[in-house]
C-alpha cells in the first residue's frame, strides 16, 4: 500500500470530526431562543449558552493538548468523542429537570469534547500527508465544518423548535398546571435530537476503535536543536504567537458578525427577524460552506498567506460599507462576508503550526484556546451598541478584527530566524 493510500481512510474518518464541532457552534442560535422560551430566561441569561461553549474551549484546550502529547492522536480523538456523547446524553435529564444550570453543564461537556477533537484533528490533518499541501488539506477538511454550519440551523429548526409562540399575556392566562405542561413539552423537544446525536457519535467511536490510525510524527528537521518539551515556551515562535492573536481576533469577528446580524438587519433596513434569519442561514452560511471548497481550490494557484490577506482586505472593505450606509445594500454586504471568512480559521491554524515539529501539539492547544475571542468581541459590540444606540456602529469591532487578520497574512505568519518563509 502506498503512503497516499495508507492515509486516505484515516483522512476521511478524521475529516468527519469537523462536522461535529461545527454542529455544536451552529446549533446555538436555535438553542438560545428555544431554551429562553422553555426555561423562561432573560436575554442576558440565554447568552450564557455561547459563554459556556467558549469557556470550555478556553479551559480545556491546554489539557487536551497535554493529553494528546502524552497519549497520541487516536486516543485524543476517542476521548473527545466520549465527552461529546456524554454531554449529548446529559441533555435528557437536563430537559426532564428543566434546569438551566444542567443544560449549561451539558453544553460545557459537549464543548469540552469538541475542544479535544479540534485540538487533535486540525494538526493531525495538517501532518497526515505531504507537508507542502498542509494548508490545502486542512482547508478541505474544514469544508465539512461548513457543511455542519449550514445543516445545524436547519436540523435544529425542524426538530427542536416547536413553532408554538405564546405571548406573555397568554402565558399569564394559563393555570399553573397548563403552564408547567407547556414548558415541559418545550424542554422535552431536545431529547430525541440529542439522543440521535449521541448514537451517531458512539458509532464514530466504534469506527475509530476499529481503524488503525497512523501516529504520524511531525517533521522535526525544521526545528533541529530546539526542545520538544510540552510547554508554553512554544510561543517563542513569533509566527505561532502571531497566529494565536490573529485567531483570537478572527473568531471574535466571525461570532460578532453572526450574533448581531438579525438586530443589524432590523436597524439598517427594517428587515423582520424571520426574514433576516432566513438570509443568514440560507445565504451567508451557504456562502461560508461554498467558500471553504473554493478557497481550497484557489490554494492550488495562490499561496495560502496571500489568499488570506486578499480575503481579509475584502472583508474589511465590505464592513466599511456595512458601517457606513443604510438599507438592503448594507445587509447584503454583510451577508457576503462569510464567504471570505471561510478559509481564515484553518489557514491561520496551518500557518501558525508550520515548521514546529513535535511542538505542533501544544501549539494546537493555544490556537484552539483563541476561540475565547468568540466570547469577547460580541460583548464589546454590545457595549458600543448600548452606549451609542447604534448596532451598526458596533460593527467597527469585527472590522478591527479583520485588520489584525490582514496583518497576519501580510507579515505575522512569516517564520523567524533561519526558517524558510512561505512568501
Amino acid at each position: 500500500m502506498t503512503k497516499k493510500n495508507q492515509f486516505l481512510f484515516p483522512i476521511i474518518l478524521v475529516t468527519s470530526l469537523f462536522f461535529l464541532w461545527a454542529f455544536l457552534h451552529n446549533i446555538n442560535p436555535i438553542l438560545i431562543p428555544h431554551l429562553r422560551k422553555a426555561l423562561q430566561l432573560s436575554d442576558t441569561q440565554s447568552s450564557f449558552i455561547d459563554i459556556s461553549v467558549s469557556l470550555a474551549y478556553f479551559v480545556i484546550a491546554i489539557p487536551a493538548g497535554l493529553f494528546m502529547h502524552k497519549f497520541g492522536y487516536k486516543k485524543g480523538i476517542i476521548f473527545g468523542l466520549i465527552l461529546y456523547a456524554v454531554g449529548a446524553l446529559l441533555f435528557i435529564p437536563a430537559a426532564s429537570a428543566r434546569n438551566y444550570t444542567f443544560f449549561l453543564s451539558a453544553l460545557f461537556v459537549i464543548a469540552s469534547g469538541a475542544t479535544f477533537l479540534e485540538t487533535v484533528a486540525n494538526p493531525y490533518i495538517s501532518i497526515l500527508g505531504n507537508k507542502e499541501t498542509s494548508e490545502q488539506r486542512l482547508n478541505f477538511a474544514q469544508s465539512f465544518n461548513g457543511v455542519g454550519a449550514f445543516l445545524a440551523p436547519i436540523i435544529g429548526g425542524q426538530f427542536i423548535l416547536s413553532g408554538i409562540e405564546h405571548s406573555p399575556a397568554e402565558l399569564q392566562m394559563m393555570s399553573p398546571d397548563q403552564l408547567n405542561a407547556y414548558l415541559q413539552y418545550e424542554a422535552d423537544t431536545v431529547k430525541i435530537p440529542y439522543i440521535i446525536i449521541a448514537v451517531v457519535v458512539v458509532l464514530l467511536i466504534g469506527l475509530f476503535l476499529l481503524t488503525r490510525l497512523p501516529e504520524v510524527q511531525a517533521d522535526d528537521s525544521e526545528l533541529e536543536g530546539h526542545a520538544t518539551k510540552f510547554s508554553a515556551k512554544v510561543l517563542r515562535h513569533r509566527h505561532l504567537s502571531m497566529a494565536v492573536i490573529a485567531q483570537l481576533f478572527y473568531v471574535g469577528g466571525q461570532v460578532g458578525i453572526g450574533s448581531f446580524f438579525i438586530r443589524y438587519s432590523k436597524f439598517v433596513a427594517d428587515i423582520s427577524e424571520k426574514d433576516a434569519a432566513f438570509l443568514w442561514g440560507s445565504f451567508a452560511m451557504v456562502g461560508f460552506m461554498i467558500g471553504r471548497f473554493v478557497g481550497t481550490f484557489l490554494m492550488k494557484f495562490i499561496k495560502p498567506a496571500k489568499l488570506l490577506s486578499i480575503y481579509a482586505l475584502i472583508s474589511i472593505l465590505l464592513l466599511i460599507i456595512s458601517v457606513s450606509v443604510k438599507g438592503s445594500f448594507a445587509v447584503y454586504s454583510l451577508i457576503v462576508i462569510p464567504f471570505f471568512m471561510s478559509i481564515m480559521f484553518p489557514t491561520i491554524f496551518a500557518l501558525g503550526i508550520k515548521g514546529l515539529g513535535e511542538e505542533t501539539k501544544i501549539a494546537s492547544s493555544f490556537l484552539v484556546m483563541a476561540i475565547i475571542g468568540g466570547a469577547i468581541a460580541p460583548v464589546a459590540m454590545g457595549y458600543i451598541s448600548d452606549k451609542t444606540g447604534s448596532i451598526q456602529t458596533a460593527y467597527i469591532v469585527p472590522l478591527i478584527c479583520f485588520a489584525v487578520v490582514l496583518f497576519f497574512g501580510l507579515r505575522g505568519h512569516r517564520i523567524a530566524q533561519h526558517h524558510e518563509s512561505d512568501n
